[in-house]
């Protein structure tokens, strides 16, 4: 794992595991980025879980897009930062379906969740498109 990623997995590592326990108030134990559940169930946030390639294909796309970099120079961090918190989302609510639906893990992991990354890309640059970029 090269030095991004293990920036990136520590972070949503962190920033979930603190949502969970001191926002949800969900019992869980916590190693070597490892959420354990009282269920038994546990989820591992790895390399593939940094949200990094989501959030380097966000900026990627409004580099290459047409528009003014005044507007690029602080809606591009924006985004990112949009994107990394909906990453935080995304294993917050993959931690409720192993609490509450196990069996439900692959489907929202592998569809809807994965899903919600790209739809979320998609409305940020809806928004660049339509209003912020219409500025000029």
């Amino acid at each position: 794992m090269n030095a991004l990623h293990q920036v990136m997995t520590g972070w949503v590592f962190n920033q979930s595991a603190w949502i969970e326990q001191h926002i949800l108030n969900i019992s869980l134990s916590v190693w070597d980025r490892t959420m354990y559940f009282e269920n038994g169930n546990q989820i591992t946030i790895n390399g593939s879980c940094a949200g990094d390639k989501q959030i380097l294909q966000f900026m990627l796309l409004l580099m290459i897009y047409p528009g003014l970099w005044k507007h690029k120079l602080w809606y591009i961090p924006l985004g990112m930062v949009i994107v990394h918190f909906t990453n935080i989302l995304r294993i917050v609510l993959l931690s409720l379906v192993l609490i509450h639906k196990p069996d439900w893990w692959d489907f929202a992991h592998d569809t809807v969740l994965r899903a919600m990354f790209y739809v979320v890309i998609l409305v940020l640059w809806i928004i660049w498109v339509e209003l912020i970029n219409q500025k000029e």
